[in-house]
């Protein structure tokens, strides 16, 4: 693609893993919409940029999605953003786009100065009804909506609802003008790269963490976060997003400029057949060997695409509802073939670093946001330290 004001050259921003609508673990819009309402979304990017564009999901709508108008702005504290910053979007030069059933669209690039590690904030209008939303259920980021058409409001106080999902918005991408850089690290598992636990609004994900240490380190890669809550390496679920096998190509590979990916995914293949909950479905016994078969897919899919994939160990979790001893032993197996097995490009050891040392089972008490199974926001520096960033 040629660099120029009409065809800029794009890298990743901020990107986030779709998903079908559903009830999920918190209060969401997912499955009644939006109609007359404004939404309003606040993303972190870690690339740098002087022109933006987003990327519009309708991925598991089952009509098509109008969206009325769209505005990006420098971020305030909250629902505010910066005044004289708000630039309306448009689509194919329309402030409108109708985006047809399992489609997503590219909005025009619009005239934004971002520096890694700041944040941009999208509104969208719909002024009919949307029907029920694409999301990502856990976005550990307030989203806030509003009555009627709000796209250049600066006051926050008209945006008196909100939720902890994003809605739609799948990617922002950013142009500085530049070449193409080979320069994205995707994060891709479950939970954990989601940031389940973590602080909501103050982004301490593991992948916020390890964006800052390696910008303070002078090697400052764009890193993006596509995990998913519940998500499963070998199944499909109503709740928890298309298995990782399945989503993989979009959601990793077909990122701007990807280099390499670290695959954290396989406790919920695990922990669900242990537990009999109506949530925790699809939950078949999968032995070590069909979670390992699995890991190999992803690895040579990757190879293909002449991606390097970094594996993660398996975090120890006793104590947490997952727990039993045939959980432990399956975990201790796929953790002893990530290790040894010599399938991927390069290992992060977590499960070592995370550990109780007087219990290697367990997560270390300070590293565990409280449910023996998911980290705390130290629990979330500590697993972006462990990452060599020579393997990236």
């Amino acid at each position: 693609m040629s660099n120029n004001d009409n065809s800029p050259t794009w890298q990743a921003g901020w990107a986030t893993a779709v998903q079908r609508p559903s009830v999920g673990f918190h209060k969401n819009w997912a499955e009644e919409g939006f109609a007359d309402q404004t939404l309003r979304q606040t993303v972190r990017v870690t690339g740098a940029g002087t022109r933006a564009r987003i990327k519009l999901s309708n991925r598991y709508g089952t009509a098509p999605l109008e969206v009325s108008g769209a505005s990006i702005a420098r971020s305030g504290d909250g629902a505010a953003v910066a005044a004289g910053s708000v630039r309306r979007l448009t689509f194919g030069g329309s402030e409108s786009v109708r985006i047809p059933a399992g489609a997503e669209v590219y909005s025009d690039p619009a005239e934004v100065t971002v520096a890694a590690l700041e944040s941009l904030t999208v509104s969208l209008y719909f002024a009919g009804p949307s029907g029920p939303a694409t999301f990502h259920a856990q976005a550990w980021a307030t989203a806030y909506r509003a009555a009627g058409a709000q796209l250049g409001e600066v006051d926050p106080a008209v945006f008196g609802e909100t939720t902890v999902s994003w809605y739609y918005l799948a990617a922002v991408e950013l142009a500085d003008g530049g070449p193409a850089r080979r320069d994205t690290v995707v994060l891709f598992g479950d939970s954990i790269t989601d940031g389940f636990g973590s602080t909501v609004d103050a982004d301490r994900r593991y992948s916020d963490a390890l964006a800052e240490r390696l910008a303070a380190e002078g090697r400052p890669l764009r890193v993006l976060n596509l995990g998913i809550g519940g998500n499963l390496l070998l199944n499909d679920s109503e709740w928890f997003g298309e298995r990782a096998g399945a989503r993989f190509d979009r959601d990793v590979l077909a990122q701007p400029g990807v280099r390499s990916v670290v695959v954290l995914v396989g406790l919920n293949d695990i922990g669900f057949s242990e537990v009999d909950l109506p949530t925790y479905k699809p939950a078949p016994d999968n032995a070590p060997e069909q979670l390992i078969a699995g890991y190999r897919e992803l690895i040579e899919r990757a190879h293909a695409a002449g991606v390097r994939v970094i594996g993660a160990t398996i975090l120890p979790f006793k104590g947490s509802e997952y727990h039993t001893p045939a959980a432990e032993a399956k975990r201790r197996a796929v953790n002893e073939w990530i290790r040894t097995g010599s399938a991927f490009d390069a290992v992060v050891d977590f499960a070592a670093v995370m550990a109780d040392p007087a219990d290697p089972d367990a997560l270390l008490p300070a590293y565990d946001c409280g449910d023996f199974k998911h980290p705390s926001d130290e629990g979330y520096r500590v697993m972006a330290r462990a990452l060599d960033p020579a393997a990236l």
